[in-house]
């Protein structure tokens, strides 16, 4: 335990399960009082008395993130509680993998309304306790897809670009605001992450969703997440081959996205598993899938992990590019 983050007040939102869960046991072993917030109070529950053996304090509040009353109401009941917020992770999200043609409207209008209007929500009810207080942090659970996109997910990948966006253009303003120099925001980015998220997930394309390798554990984002509030920073990866697709699209545009169209194709799906459809955890919490970690076997050593990520971005390079080449060649022999 640290005593920069001992007696501190952690807002978490999404706790239930996944890196949302990872991040409040994290917490807790570095002394800080949480207030716990999702749609399923009985794993939040659990999760409380989990914590609570580090000698913490922690607050149960079950909160649908898309209503902002009740988030704004989660804020005024931990101010209540602890006197201050020193901390608020927005992380609460839902999932959903279909064509854009074959998304539910609704599907889509909920996945923003939780993933994006959830934060916006975050955000109008922390900060005016941030400024009453002179200092708080942000942290926002984006996703490697807030900067890389990839099929299936328009829906997703669009939410978390407006996080991206919503969170730089506020950090934007707050720099302007000498009143607000001790208010940070910090962005999280993770690849695929070992959590219950693929299974909670909105599915209509007739295929099992599996988590796309090479899958990191919650973990790891839980201690970038704690990292970021001992030292304030504007934003991070987490996972390799997070870094190398971002680095790929930079290099390459055109490429990568093809590159990134075919690795999803094959590798977030399960061969020849078909699923029906369901709407997974979007509009209702699902029973199941209350731990950290998903089951997807993340626990695999880094160094399989950094070569599986190497992997993932050249060998699709070389067969778009082989394909491009070979389209051109065709054009040259037809013109």
């Amino acid at each position: 335990m640290t005593e920069k983050l001992k007696n501190k007040t952690v807002v978490l939102t999404g706790a239930s399960s996944g890196i949302g869960r990872a991040v409040a046991l994290l917490f807790a072993k570095e002394g800080a009082n949480l207030v716990l917030a999702a749609r399923r109070e009985e794993a939040l529950q659990s999760l409380a008395e989990q914590v609570q053996k580090e000698g913490v304090t922690a607050l149960v509040m079950p909160t649908d993130v898309s209503d902002r009353a009740a988030v704004e109401n989660l804020a005024q009941k931990a101010f209540d509680k602890f006197g201050s917020i020193d901390v608020w992770v927005n992380n609460a999200g839902v999932y959903n993998m279909a064509s854009f043609e074959n998304t539910p409207y609704e599907e889509f209008k909920r996945l923003m309304d939780v993933n994006f209007w959830g934060y916006v929500n975050g955000a109008y009810a922390a900060l005016p306790y941030f400024r009453k207080q002179g200092h708080g942090q942000f942290v926002m659970t984006a996703s490697l897809a807030s900067k890389v996109t990839y099929p299936y997910v328009s829906a997703y990948a669009a939410s978390k670009h407006a996080v991206y966006a919503f969170a730089t253009a506020l950090r934007q303003d707050l720099f302007l605001d000498k009143s607000a120099k001790n208010i940070h925001i910090s962005l999280v980015m993770p690849a695929s992450i070992d959590t219950p998220l693929f299974k909670h997930t909105g599915n209509h394309t007739g295929r099992a969703v599996k988590a796309m390798p090479p899958v990191y554990p919650p973990e790891q984002v839980a201690r970038t997440i704690v990292d970021m509030v001992k030292v304030p920073r504007r934003e991070a990866f987490v996972g390799n081959s997070a870094r190398m697709f971002r680095i790929s699209q930079l290099l390459m545009p055109a490429v990568a996205e093809r590159m990134f169209a075919l690795v999803a194709n094959k590798q977030h799906f399960y061969k020849d598993k078909p699923a029906e459809d369901t709407s997974g955890n979007i509009f209702e919490p699902v029973v199941e899938g209350t731990t950290t970690d998903g089951g997807w076997g993340s626990r695999a050593s880094s160094k399989m992990r950094l070569i599986a990520g190497g992997l993932a971005v050249t060998v699709p390079v070389v067969l778009v590019w082989r394909r491009l080449q070979h389209n051109d060649s065709k054009k040259g022999l037809l013109s």
